[in-house]
């Protein structure tokens, strides 16, 4: 069986977030993450109508039946 727990080390020390439910000795490996600085990017505010304009086909039969749906009309 796999356990995770997350820790801080420093200094030698491993400090754990929580304790175990383990009842006898078991193998660990441990892993060290270095946090890297997170880049967040701003997103623009959406416009309204800023698509207007970019739909230059449209099928004359769009508004039509499909046939597939004929057995639900």
């Amino acid at each position: 069986m796999l356990t995770q727990i997350s820790g801080i080390y420093n200094n030698g020390n491993i400090i754990l977030d929580e304790q175990p439910s383990l009842s006898k000795p078991v193998k660990v490996v441990v892993t060290f993450l270095e946090e890297e600085a997170v880049i967040i990017k701003k997103k623009k505010p959406l416009v309204a109508g800023f698509a207007k304009g970019t739909i230059t086909f449209m099928s004359p039969d769009f508004n039509e039946p499909l046939d597939d749906l004929k057995d639900y009309m």
